[in-house]
This record gives C-alpha cells, structure tokens and sequence, in this order.
C-alpha cells in the first residue's frame, strides 16, 4: 500500500476531512451507492456567530454513538442501503462563490450517479449550491424548509449571497419550484415585519411557529404533503428551528422553538415525500453543550437515511 503524505493545507483546509458519519465506510465516489454523506464546512456567510465550518466534523464525532436500527422504523439503514461519507468538499474560507463552485461540483458528483446527497454544514449559504447541482439533475424541487428564519432576504449587509438569502437567489435560479415548496418554523422579531409576508408574493407558503402551534402537528403533516405532493423534494433542516434550550450551539438562535422530539417527529412523519437531497446546517460546536446540537443534527440524518431505507425495503428502490 501507497503512504501518502496528509493533504496540505493549501490546498484542503485543516478543519475538512476529519472522521466519518456513523464510522461508515469512506467513499471516493458515489457509484453504485444509494446515498452519500458529505461536509460543506463553510461559514462566511453567518452574519453574527461564525464557526459552523467545525459543524460537519462536531457532528460526525458525536454520530460514533449511533446504531444502524431504527426502531419505530422498524429498519436497519444499512441492511437496506449502500452508502458511505465521502468526507468534505474543499471549500476556500472567506470566498462564497469558489465555494459554491466546490459544493455544486461535489453535490453534481453524487446526483449524477443517482445517489442523495446528505450534505452537513456549515451555515446556510450553503444551500444554494447544493440547489443548482440536483436542480441541474431533477429541474426545480419543492423545498421542505425547517428554520428559525426564512432566508429569504434580498441582501445582508448589502451582499447578495450569505445565509440570510440562499432561498431568495435559488428562486431568482430557478431552483426551486414555490408553488409547491413550504418553510415551517420561523419566529423572533425582525427588521422588516412584512418579512414573513415575502414568501407568500414570492410564490411560497411559510406557517410561521406560533402558527405551527395553533394548528396542530397533524394539521401541519398534512398540509405539508399537500403542498409538495410528489414533485422531487429537497430537505433543508436549520439547526436553530430548534428551541435554543435543545440545540444552543448555533449562530443566531431564536426562542421559543421546538424540542428535539418534535424535530425528529416531524421529519417521520414526512417520509411518504420523494425526496432527492437533504442537508442539516448552522451546528456551531464551540456554543454547542455536552454536544448536544451535534447528537441531534446526528439523529435528524439518521432519520433521513431511515426515510431512504424504508423505501428502498418496501419498493426495491429510492
């Protein structure tokens, strides 16, 4: 066997490529493979707190503590599935679009050998790039977005391309399909009170989380399957759609969320959705608990791969 030297720093940052989700098998390529778990370690685009670049690696170090089978599930995700971590795309720090270029080419690596992209983050900026690569694959997706915020914003800062305007710029793309994509869970005070209203003259539905309340958990399930119906979805999970009390390390929390049982919930009771790509983002370790915003980004995966396996046991395929 070949000894190589470690990759320089020059060329793969130091905080990319450090353990894999689960202890999975490592990957080069996503032939032949069901899905593919991958880090986008970029956080440039955080407007308060930085250093959700360290999120994939936090999360991956807590996943060791994860076991294949899913209970409620009732599968093995790994008896029904072929897949592996394929580590982190070499972004470049304090440069968005040499890192979207980085992300959109890793993500279109896995989509085009008709594997899911399970991409950890990383701030949300992120999003968009992994949207051009499976919009490139599978035309305009709904989008099932779990957030504090709606991301939705026309400029932060007077920029145009950071975590607080992937969604805003992925519709301008053509990315994502509007009239059947839904945000669920934003709350906290704003700059702008018709901020919430944008969605909707955008073309999208945001139940915002007081709202979520009122209506109930199967009211919501149920309106979300209507939205989306079968049209290829994509998942985007914010951490901070989370109350802070379960999920602290983040960038830029918002009280009042949901507990981590109700997170998890939800994303069950959505696996009937045809969904082509997912991703977990804004888990900021240094604010991060016991680790306990990284075990839950951790579950939230898990949860998803379920959603792939129970598919693939039930109908043979994704």
């Amino acid at each position: 066997m070949d000894v190589k030297q470690p990759a320089s720093a020059l060329s793969s940052p130091r905080f990319c490529n450090m353990g894999t989700f689960m202890r999975m098998q490592r990957v080069d390529s996503a032939d032949g493979l069901d899905f593919v778990i991958a880090g986008a370690p970029f956080d440039t685009g955080s407007s308060f707190r930085s250093g959700s670049r360290f999120g994939p690696h936090g999360i991956r170090s807590i996943s060791a503590m994860m076991k294949p089978n899913n209970v409620i599930m009732q599968v093995n995700v790994l008896d029904n599935l072929k897949g592996g971590d394929m580590g982190d795309f070499n972004v470049t720090p304090g440069y968005i679009h040499p890192s979207y270029d980085a992300i959109e080419a890793g993500v279109a690596s896995i989509v085009e050998k008709n594997a899911v992209p399970i991409i950890l983050g990383g701030d949300h900026a992120i999003t968009l790039a992994e949207l051009r690569a499976v919009a490139k694959k599978h035309g305009p997706v709904a989008l099932v977005h779990f957030d504090s915020h709606s991301d939705l914003c026309d400029e932060v800062f007077g920029q145009r391309y950071n975590h607080g305007t992937p969604f805003r710029r992925a519709l301008e793309e053509g990315l994502i399909d509007p009239a059947h994509s839904i945000q669920i869970g934003m709350r906290g005070s704003l700059y702008d009170p018709n901020e919430h209203k944008m969605a909707a003259d955008l073309g999208m539905l945001l139940i915002p989380a007081h709202k979520v309340r009122a209506m109930g958990f199967d009211a919501l399930i149920k309106t979300i399957h209507e939205r989306v119906g079968n049209t290829p979805a994509f998942l985007t999970f914010d951490i901070d759609f989370v109350d802070p009390a379960y999920a602290p390390g983040t960038g830029t929390p918002e009280v009042g969320g949901f507990t981590s049982y109700e997170s998890l919930e939800f994303i069950r009771n959505i696996k009937e959705l045809n969904f082509v790509g997912f991703d977990v983002v804004e888990v900021l370790p240094a604010y991060d608990h016991g680790e306990i915003t990284a075990y839950l980004a951790a579950n939230l995966v898990f949860e998803f791969l379920s959603i792939l396996a129970v598919k693939k046991k039930e109908k043979g395929a994704i």
